[in-house]
């Protein structure tokens, strides 16, 4: 059956002038969309795609790339394709590339430099179009001169003093919040659990932990900020029956990440504490699993899927106008109160 709006034998070749009159705007306002560029607001992009899935309407990506040469695929560089936080950016990632006739590559980089290089030579030599980079903001600064002619936006990680468009949040705001609802719980004992300072967010939030702390008059003790080389759950766990094991064991835990604060969960009940009621935990992303786990995980949820997909806007409005600036941008975040703090 045909779909609404549009008559038999009429869905595979519309015209984009139909698409502008069924959402009500100009022809170059649908074409700003299709392209991807940022600069549509965007109650009129979901007016332009509602058009374009009503009435079938499909870009003519051949005719196009032999126009212009360009491969349609855009490069995703990941540290760790194992960390679930990834799995929904890829995700918005890849919705908004598709919408606009793109292929999505996940490239693995380990965090490593060597590795994000021979990813970016996919660019220079034009067998990729245009590349997203959420590898720590270390590595991106090492390759800072050699890459920054190249297209290519920064997500999560990102050094706002480089000439590169960026999306991500403020870190050190929402771990400063995080450790204030600890402290509003009546805590004075908080841990910390980071990871890998490599990480520009590890480093945010490790400041924010200690804003919160200092703001609070509470002195900042060394043993109780611990730092752990991986994002999984055997890290959380371990770095959990450690601090268990103090003299002076903390009574509140943030961990950096959801899949930490989730083995520290299994790690205080394999020491024989209670959450919350002898230990307060909180995590960081609001993953899938945090609302799942016993009991569910106070943390601060990050709009992933709005992260990949402001991501790839930026590098597609990149691509369409290679010599105008591209804003870096920050996205709100939000404390999830749940059982666990």
């Amino acid at each position: 059956m045909p779909r609404s709006g549009t008559a038999p034998g009429e869905a595979g070749n519309v015209s984009i002038s139909a698409v502008a009159r069924q959402a009500g705007v100009s022809v170059a306002t649908v074409s700003r969309v299709l392209n991807g560029q940022a600069v549509v607001k965007a109650e009129t992009r979901d007016k332009v795609m509602a058009a374009v899935d009503a009435l079938g309407y499909r870009m003519n990506h051949l005719a196009r790339n032999l126009r212009t040469a360009a491969s349609r695929l855009l490069l995703t560089m990941v540290p760790d394709v194992g960390n679930p936080f990834y799995a929904e950016i890829v995700r918005g990632i890849d919705s908004v590339a598709r919408q606009q006739g793109y292929f999505v590559l996940l490239c693995d980089t380990g965090a490593d430099p060597g590795r994000e290089r021979s990813y970016f030579d996919l660019l220079r030599t034009r067998r990729a179009d245009g590349a997203i980079c959420l590898d720590p903001d270390t590595v991106q600064q090492a390759l800072a001169e050699e890459a920054a002619p190249l297209p290519w936006v920064a997500c999560c990680e990102f050094d706002p003093e480089a000439a590169v468009p960026y999306v991500g949040i403020d870190n050190r705001a929402a771990a400063r919040e995080a450790v204030q609802h600890l402290l509003a719980r009546g805590h004075h004992r908080i841990a910390l659990i980071n990871s890998d300072e490599r990480f520009l967010y590890a480093r945010q939030r490790r400041q924010g932990y200690r804003d919160a702390l200092t703001d609070a008059g509470l002195r900042l003790h060394p043993e109780w900020q611990v730092n752990v080389r991986s994002l999984d759950f055997a890290a959380g766990a371990e770095a959990a029956a450690w601090l268990m094991a103090l003299p002076e064991p903390p009574s509140a835990i943030f961990a950096v990440s959801d899949t930490l604060a989730i083995g520290v969960l299994r790690g205080l009940r394999d020491a024989g504490r209670r959450v919350p009621d002898d230990v307060a935990v909180i995590g960081f992303d609001d993953i899938a699993l945090a609302a799942q786990v016993d009991p569910p995980l106070t943390t601060v949820a990050q709009p992933m899927r709005e992260l990949g997909e402001t991501a790839a806007r930026l590098l597609l409005q990149r691509l369409a106008e290679p010599g105008v600036a591209v804003p870096g941008m920050l996205l709100p975040h939000r404390l999830i109160c749940r059982a666990s703090a």
